[in-house]
């Protein structure tokens, strides 16, 4: 009365077919499109993070423009306060109204990144003319659209890491990083090594 030890039952073969796998490439982008009932304040959190990154980004870039500027450290510092402000609207702004785009159309294409650019434009320029607020919106906007459009269109210029060294060879391609140094720079580098060491 012994059962054979591997019994062919197709329902219980069919059953694990069916099985989905997990999904390992889960971004907040696919987030906030697949999930257009998610509450806004996934927009929000991305609209206070990038707000922040830029601001961040902003000062380092105004404090050492104030500093070539040669305005002094207490210059420099509102040569930086400026430009944080700046790159914070520019960088919430823009992350807002691309991930409120995404969710209202539940597409991610160049329009989305046309309208947010419109809408940084507006953001900077706020307390201005009519002209200058439609100037900006445009102009913001087009610019948006068409490095969006350039990156969307774009394929990898570079194999991935895990490609083996003949498959770069073979295809022409460097490995990351990585960039031909020209020979009387060799020669030069070199040199300058063998004088430190002496």
């Amino acid at each position: 009365m012994s059962a054979p030890a591997n019994p062919q039952n197709p329902e219980s073969e069919s059953e694990i077919a069916n099985i989905p796998g997990p999904n390992p490439t889960v971004t907040s982008d696919s987030l906030v499109t697949a999930n257009p009932s998610s509450p806004p304040l996934v927009c929000l959190f991305k609209f206070a993070g990038d707000s922040a990154a830029g601001g961040l980004m902003g000062s380092i870039f105004g404090y050492g423009s104030g500093l070539i500027k040669k305005k002094g450290f207490k210059g420099s510092f509102v040569e930086a306060g400026s430009s944080a402000k700046t790159f914070a609207i520019l960088s919430g702004v823009h992350s807002l109204v691309v991930c409120f785009m995404k969710r209202l159309r539940g597409k991610d294409d160049v329009l989305n990144a046309g309208v947010a650019g419109c809408c940084t434009g507006l953001a900077l320029s706020f307390p201005g003319a009519p002209q200058a607020l439609l100037q900006n919106c445009l102009t913001f906007g087009a610019f948006s659209f068409i490095i969006e459009g350039l990156n969307k269109q774009q394929p990898a210029l570079a194999l991935p890491f895990s490609t083996s060294a003949v498959d770069r060879q073979q295809y022409g391609v460097l490995p990351p990083l990585a960039f031909p140094i020209p020979n009387e720079l060799k020669e030069s580098f070199s040199s300058f090594c063998r004088s430190i060491r002496k």
